[in-house]
């Protein structure tokens, strides 16, 4: 099957490489071992391909990695777009299935029941497909390749598009930052779902545009990770989020040498890095951005509180949040991020949310330093302060947490807050449970905290 893009779109947007640097030998993945070259994941993407029915846009319920590095490439090459759920629960799907009639689904699992239109992949356990000469695919810079649907954790999740051009340039200032730090090739283990935005650009969009090799697993538990860790050559770059960087330090396991981790999805308290760094013997890199934005700045935290932003970007702060200028960004974007510049614009500290920002009696707190000095308190090994209700009479919202701390009663955490923060921000009620209700990216869902705070003993 000969896959052709309509000709008008090509004359009128510029082409760009669906892989990057065109060396057939290229190791792209690393898949139960083995190395996965560029020839032979391209003929695994031009088969798949082939057996897409024909429609606008797909829904990619791929877990695998490398299944949905295939799918995501393969729907790419048929001129359709990569539709994200927040989740792949049953309703998630549902809901972006009927926001685009006539898409269809995909995913390499057998499922029951399916989606509409669900077709499950072929397995890529065979041999080795045949590897067909054929040109390196190229693929228009205004190509819609995905949609993103946020997670819903701070309101009602969002679409939105993702350009070819625009992962281009986004994915420019990962791998910027990564080269600076670990150099020019490197290889990659992450915990973080590949639908995820951040897990997309760091374990799809790095492999397909940079000479970088991803670990198609997804491994949980920290067995897993290190196991992972040892089945792909050095330099390995360690992309995860705090939730797994404590439950790493805290089983004590050993990790093989890695020349950098990253973290992303939730804050990253000062102390968890340093215990990291410590503990792993490699620099720990927070990058900042968002599925509107995609990643834009980034820092270490043991040196610096401060961010650098990437080349090119431009930050405007306004009375309710933040507008960002950005090479991946056809016009401004504005997030709710209240920030300070500084380094000619070219550094920025974050203050906290617009929606986080808090007034009592004229005092003014965020929700995001309040959970900071939560997890601050020894014996506290996750929490989270937040608003609930809808404020009374004068406006003012009531404010909560939810702490998982073994060994510590209520009393003693509230003890422990009045001594670091103004007491008119003490989180009442303050609630210990034995976890927090994250998702699979770390982030906690305003709903699911409501459920647990209301939920009884």
């Amino acid at each position: 099957m000969v896959i052709v893009h309509d000709p008008r779109q090509r004359e009128l947007s510029p082409l760009l490489p669906l892989l990057v640097a065109a060396d057939p030998a290229r190791v792209v993945a690393w898949r139960h071992g083995q190395a996965i070259s560029a020839a032979h994941f391209l003929a695994d993407v031009r088969a798949v391909a082939a057996f897409l029915p024909d429609a606008t846009a797909a829904v990619n319920l791929c877990e695998d990695r490398y299944a949905f590095l295939v799918a995501f490439c393969a729907v790419v090459l048929r001129g359709q777009t990569n539709l994200l759920p927040s989740s792949r629960a049953p309703q998630a799907v549902d809901e972006v299935m009927r926001a685009h009639p006539g898409c269809h689904a995909l995913g390499e699992q057998r499922l029951d029941p399916p989606p509409p239109n669900y077709r499950q992949l072929p397995s890529f356990d065979a041999l080795p497909p045949a590897q067909v000469e054929a040109g390196w695919p190229a693929i228009p810079a205004d190509q819609v390749v995905a949609i993103g649907y946020t997670s819903g954790s701070t309101g009602v999740p969002g679409a939105n598009r993702k350009t070819w051009g625009s992962f281009h340039a986004s994915n420019a200032g990962n791998l910027a930052r990564l080269h600076a730090t670990v150099g020019d090739r490197f290889e990659v283990v992450a915990t973080v779902p590949p639908q995820h935005m951040y897990g997309m650009e760091m374990s799809v969009l790095l492999p397909l545009l940079g000479n970088v090799g991803v670990h198609t697993g997804r491994p949980f538990f920290p067995g897993d990770v290190a196991a992972a860790l040892a089945t792909v050559p050095q330099p390995r770059v360690l992309v995860t989020t705090p939730v797994h960087l404590r439950a790493l330090i805290e089983s004590g396991i050993g990790l093989p040498p890695i020349a950098a981790m990253v973290s992303a999805t939730a804050p990253l308290p000062i102390e968890l890095a340093r215990a990291a760094e410590q503990r792993f013997d490699a620099p720990l890199l927070e990058v900042f951005g968002s599925t509107e934005t995609c990643v834009f700045a980034s820092r270490r935290p043991t040196v610096d509180e401060d961010w650098s932003l990437y080349d090119d970007v431009i930050l405007h702060p306004q009375p309710d949040g933040t507008a960002i200028e950005a090479p991946q960004l056809g016009a401004p974007v504005t997030l709710a991020d209240i920030v300070s510049l500084s380094g000619g614009g070219r550094r920025f500290r974050l203050c906290g949310r617009h929606a986080d920002m808090l007034e009592i009696a004229g005092k003014r707190a965020s929700l995001a330093d309040l959970t900071r000095r939560l997890l601050a308190i020894p014996g506290v090994r996750d929490g989270v302060v937040f608003q609930h209700g809808d404020g009374d009479a004068l406006g003012v919202h009531r404010i909560a947490a939810l702490v998982v701390a073994p060994g510590l009663d209520e009393q003693v955490i509230l003890d422990a807050l009045r001594r670091a923060i103004d007491p008119l921000f003490l989180p009442r009620p303050l609630k210990r449970v034995d976890a927090l209700p994250r998702n699979e990216t770390g982030k906690l869902p305003r709903a699911a905290l409501l459920d647990l705070l209301q939920a009884r003993d």
